[in-house]
């Protein structure tokens, strides 16, 4: 491509309304004492306005898979993120020349953006046309998690086979005749499953699993099959709005081309893709999983056994506690069946749990002797160990703290 192509619409431009449409000065602050029109006057114009919005939103995402389809034409990466820099920057201007809030209109821009790289990313953007469609094989397809790959790999063009406990399809059958077999059940399943189905998986063909647990399904897989191996594990649950930007552990196990297709079909959905082996994956899960999960569970067992009603804390709640609540109760509104095995079978979840418990014993101590001095030394411990990491939380947070307040 040369500096000769005709320029046409990028990612995140939209069409410039002309006519009623156009940019106005703001009016006159109504004088003193002037009578204000009727309220409901007021918002159906407001209303009409908003229609007219959205109806530039359409016409701006009709742009935006145009953009699609010359990314996909020229072989171009979905995300610019130079781009979206130079897109928020000007927004951002923009809205102080106008006297608008500039960080709430960037907000709107951001979540503009990233529903622009969605959709791009629908179009199979980053998918070559000369992709090959595979066979792909999910074990588990009617589970959430399962449901979410086969959305997936069904987007990116590839025929499907859904092997669950009600389908007629057995899980063998449909191994010997996949291309990619995907194991999606529950973490006390997987490595049977895999055992059961890895032998018909063909030399040339791949096996996945999704568990959130990698060393032992990685080993039972490469012990079962003679075909290509990978290990998986999606960072973000069934229920998220988009895929873009959201994160999956990629473990290589045998056979580095379909490594590499797994990767790049995963990245042209708009994830981002951590590679690691099965032992990092496990020691890092301990802390992001394990610790998380179990301060979760005493916080809310501590909550549920302090004989405080939830309701009478409510009305006093800060946005940092509500955001903690929202969190906890998150987590209790899931399955046991899930959050259980991830904690039981990791093997480093024994230790880990352990020093949890030696720091709470620390501060409950420090607490109970008024020792502000240990409090101190605690506390500037901690914040040594987040090190810059404190600066961006405060931002991020912030931020969070922001919207919910502004849905509450």
């Amino acid at each position: 491509m040369g500096d000769t192509l005709v320029p046409m619409a990028t990612d995140h431009d939209g069409p410039q309304p002309t006519g009623p449409l156009a940019p106005r000065a703001a009016p006159a602050a109504a004088s003193a004492g002037a009578e204000p029109r009727p309220l409901a006057v007021v918002r159906a114009m407001i209303d009409a306005l908003d229609r007219d919005l959205l109806q530039i939103l359409a016409r701006r995402m009709a742009l935006v898979a145009e953009v699609a389809a010359y990314k996909r034409q020229y072989g171009i990466k979905i995300r610019d993120a130079t781009r979206e820099q130079d897109v928020l920057r000007d927004r951002h201007e923009r809205a102080v020349e106008l006297g608008l809030p500039p960080g709430e209109i960037e907000s709107i821009f951001r979540v503009l953006l990233r529903s622009s790289r969605d959709h791009q990313a629908a179009l199979r953007a980053e998918v070559p046309l000369t992709e090959t469609p595979y066979t792909v094989a999910i074990v588990g397809g009617h589970g959430k998690i399962g449901r979410l790959f086969a959305r997936l790999f069904g987007d990116l063009g590839h025929r499907l086979l859904i092997v669950d406990t009600d389908t007629a399809l057995s899980a063998a059958d449909a191994a010997a005749a996949a291309d990619v077999t995907i194991i999606s059940v529950p973490i006390d399943r997987t490595e049977a499953v895999i055992r059961a189905v890895g032998p018909h998986v063909r030399a040339d063909a791949l096996l996945m699993d999704v568990t959130s647990i990698k060393a032992s399904p990685m080993e039972a897989m490469l012990a079962s099959t003679t075909g290509s191996v990978v290990g998986t594990h999606p960072m973000f649950g069934p229920t998220v709005h988009t895929l873009q930007g959201q994160r999956v552990v990629l473990c290589r196990g045998r056979g580095d081309q379909w490594a590499d297709w797994v990767a790049h079909s995963l990245t042209a959905r708009g994830l981002v893709i951590t590679e690691t082996t099965a032992e990092q994956h496990d020691r890092a899960m301990s802390v992001v999983q394990v610790l998380t999960h179990f301060q979760t569970q005493v916080q809310g067992l501590t909550l549920a056994r302090l004989g405080v009603p939830l309701a009478e804390t409510l009305p006093f709640t800060s946005p940092a506690y509500l955001l903690e609540l929202y969190v906890a109760a998150r987590h209790f509104a899931q399955d046991p069946a899930l959050y259980g095995p991830i904690e039981m079978r990791n093997p480093q979840s024994r230790e880990v749990t352990a020093a949890y418990g030696v720091a709470v014993e620390e501060m409950a101590q420090v607490i109970a002797e008024a020792d502000q001095e240990a409090f101190a030394r605690l506390f500037h411990e901690v914040r040594a160990f987040f090190g810059d990491f404190t600066a961006e939380a405060l931002v991020q947070s912030s931020f969070l703290i922001d919207r919910i307040v502004e849905r509450s």
